[in-house]
């Protein structure tokens, strides 16, 4: 069986393919894709690295052709997603794919969240193209907060705007285990699994969690939206970004990120890493 993860050489496709090989799936069975195939060197000897390029199909179907089953790893370019992943699924159509499995966004059908869209777009895509799929809605990765340890440390203060809302976040590698769950397992066809860590926590949470990383003392200063997308932009974020950032902050306070039952937890088996480890672990880089 010829498995293709897309977008391998990002943060999650390698995740996902030292997660198939973890549970004994042959390097040679996998089918590694990538913009730019380059990227993937070092990868395991034995996996296949191939062309893949989401802006041009030519290289999506030539990647796809021969593979029983697809992770499609959601595009990163916000706002061209749904072109991007539709050449994807018109590919697994085409080339008969056993095994569709897609990444998506938690409660994408119903959710404000400001990235749902795209999401509810491409999963709907899926369901009128017939392929035989696996929708896992990831939660937030805990590792999106990496990069702002660093200031919070160094003046004390967490800042954001999303009130005393909780985010049931998980590390990259528990969503990477869950997606090579489904790709080799039975029993999840047709299945849309909501994925996110086993506990919720809040930004006054994160600030603690912080301050034992890094060993400084850090508090969570909770700020209006407003406030939060100038402080932003102060600091050098363009408005854009900005206006990005405190809307998922928003989402935050409406309870977009806080649901969990377990369930990524029963499909790899295990606990979901804990914060403070994912965020350590997030600090030291890969290993």
């Amino acid at each position: 069986m010829t498995i293709l993860i897309t977008a391998a050489s990002g943060q999650l496709g390698r995740l996902a393919i030292d997660a198939l090989l973890a549970r004994g799936v042959p390097a040679e069975d996998i089918r590694a894709g990538a913009r730019t195939p380059a990227k993937l060197a070092g990868i395991a000897a034995g996996v296949q690295v191939v062309e893949l390029d989401y802006d041009r199909p030519a290289t999506i179907a030539a990647a796809v052709e021969g593979s029983d089953a697809v992770l499609l790893i959601s595009s990163n370019e916000v706002g061209r997603r749904v072109a991007q992943h539709q050449a994807v699924i018109d590919a697994a159509v085409a080339a008969g794919v056993a095994r569709f499995v897609y990444t998506s966004a938690p409660f994408a059908t119903t959710s404000q969240l400001i990235l749902a869209p795209e999401h509810k777009a491409t999963e709907e895509a899926i369901a009128a193209s017939g392929l035989a799929a696996t929708i896992l809605r990831n939660n937030w990765y805990t590792e999106n907060y990496a990069g702002a340890i660093g200031v919070a440390a160094a003046t004390g203060v967490l800042l954001g705007s999303a009130g005393s809302g909780s985010v049931a976040s998980a590390s990259r590698a528990d969503f990477a285990a869950a997606a090579a769950a489904v790709l080799i397992e039975p029993g999840h066809l047709g299945q849309v699994y909501e994925l996110a860590g086993d506990t919720a926590w809040t930004l006054d949470e994160l600030a603690a969690a912080m301050s034992t990383v890094t060993g400084a003392a850090i508090e969570y200063r909770d700020v209006t939206t407003e406030e939060h997308i100038a402080a932003l932009v102060a600091a050098g974020v363009d408005a854009g970004t900005a206006g990005f950032l405190a809307g998922i902050d928003a989402n935050i306070k409406a309870g977009d990120l806080a649901f969990t039952d377990g369930t990524l937890a029963r499909l790899i088996a295990r606990p979901t890493t804990p914060l403070v480890d994912g965020l350590k672990a997030a600090v030291a880089g890969p290993s």
